[in-house]
């Protein structure tokens, strides 16, 4: 088995292991509070089971899709992020205090999904065409005011956590384009700043700022979650109070099912489940960061190298601010936790990857030099084959010149 075939298979094999785990883990942390409440127990897996057969669906569709012809769809898809990001902010309902989703029926649609993929693309081709920034300046124009323009969208909604991991995606394709390192810092410096801003002007965040801090200042209120997710990631032990077995499921931690999904793989599984899903992770970068590395064409080389750092900056983010070493930021855990947005989009990413793998392990044509009898004759004789290079044209163009003469001095 080659290189190749071994990232492809490890792509393939981490992320539907994380699915179907994902599947198991959802209808744990939600089955017991509906059957409590004497609704379905079955639910949300019946509406995840439906996401992510439709995710694979599109995961087989990229896989055949040629990823180059996805250059061409960078401004409608751009354009169109746009709009569904300003009308989310008009017409869609509230939910929690925030304005994220389209609701149609019992689905939902998060258009910041559809955003991150879109830039996604966008800056992968406009960094293949025009080469890497190598100043603030090339970079600002048009990738940073792009980026600017989506992140203060998903502040307003608002939207924090997706904000950083498109931050971090735009990150991990601007380190393999080689964009300097001094430019790099520059950026990173006014986007932390940036940060900090959006994090001070609005109370809610200063909040979970200050709890993450010492969320044993307020267990019962701004420190409710932290703490609750840090007593299940404690109770778990080594092995876990075994699958199904959990108590913080059962109304003590808010969205168990979503982003605060690893609490209850650590109550029930404890540190080695725990421990495997991070293991799974550090699989899923490793052989995603080498696929980007081999690949030839610049294109799939930037893409894969976002995608790559889509799906991981999300897990870090999400794993950080579970395990109490980052603040909360509502960000779900790719492939495991509850979302048919996150789901779908992040599985049709890794079909991709998948795709830029396969180019990657195709042989490249060589160039052959056609035969003697196809080439174009001049007065019935065979014209010569031009070397490469200026100093194979130039030795050709003498030997010209040189049958020219003789052939005049014959006449």
């Amino acid at each position: 088995m080659n290189g190749g075939q071994l990232e492809q298979r490890l792509l393939v094999l981490v992320t539907l292991a994380l699915v179907a785990f994902g599947l198991v883990m959802v209808y744990s942390a939600t089955s017991a509070a509906a059957a409590l409440g004497e609704s379905d127990p079955m639910t949300y897996l019946k509406r995840q089971s439906i996401y992510a057969l439709l995710g694979v669906a599109l995961m087989i569709g990229a896989y055949r899709f040629d990823n180059r012809r996805l250059q061409k769809l960078a401004p409608p898809l751009v354009v169109a992020s746009l709009a569904l990001c300003v009308a989310l902010l008009v017409v869609a309902p509230e939910v929690n205090g925030a304005r994220r989703w389209f609701f149609l029926g019992p689905a939902s649609f998060q258009p910041s999904e559809l955003a991150k993929f879109s830039l996604l693309i966008a800056a992968a081709a406009y960094i293949a065409r025009k080469g890497a920034p190598r100043t603030l300046g090339e970079l600002w124009r048009p990738l940073g005011l792009i980026t600017t323009v989506f992140a203060g969208l998903f502040l307003l909604q608002p939207d924090l956590g997706t904000t950083i991991t498109l931050l971090l995606m735009l990150a991990g394709m601007l380190v393999v384009a080689g964009v300097p390192g001094r430019t790099l810092a520059a950026a990173g410096i006014l986007a932390v700043s940036a940060a900090l801003a959006a994090i001070w002007v609005e109370p809610y965040r200063r909040e979970r700022v200050f709890s993450f801090l010492d969320p044993w200042a307020d267990p019962t209120h701004t420190g409710f979650q932290t703490v609750q997710a840090i007593i299940g990631m404690g109770s778990g032990g080594l092995t876990g109070e075994g699958l199904g077995q959990g108590v913080q499921k059962i109304n003590y931690l808010p969205e168990a099912h979503t982003d605060m999904i690893l609490a209850i793989i650590g109550e029930e599984l404890g540190l080695i489940g725990t421990t495997a899903v991070i293991a799974a992770f550090a699989a899923f970068a490793f052989a995603g960061f080498t696929v980007a590395l081999r690949a030839r064409d610049p294109f799939a080389k930037l893409l894969a190298a976002g995608i790559t750092s889509l799906v991981c900056g999300q897990a870090a983010v999400n794993l950080s601010a579970v395990l109490g070493i980052a603040p909360l930021t509502g960000i779900p855990l790719p492939f495991v936790s509850y979302g048919g947005s996150s789901l779908i989009v992040l599985l049709a990413c890794v079909g991709i990857l998948l795709n830029i793998a396969v180019d990657e392990r195709a042989p490249q044509k060589a160039v052959r030099r056609p035969p003697l009898s196809h080439r174009r004759r001049r007065n019935g004789r065979a014209r010569p084959a031009v070397a490469r290079g200026r100093g194979g044209a130039a030795r050709a163009g003498r030997a010209g010149d040189l049958r020219r003469v003789a052939g005049s001095r014959r006449s």
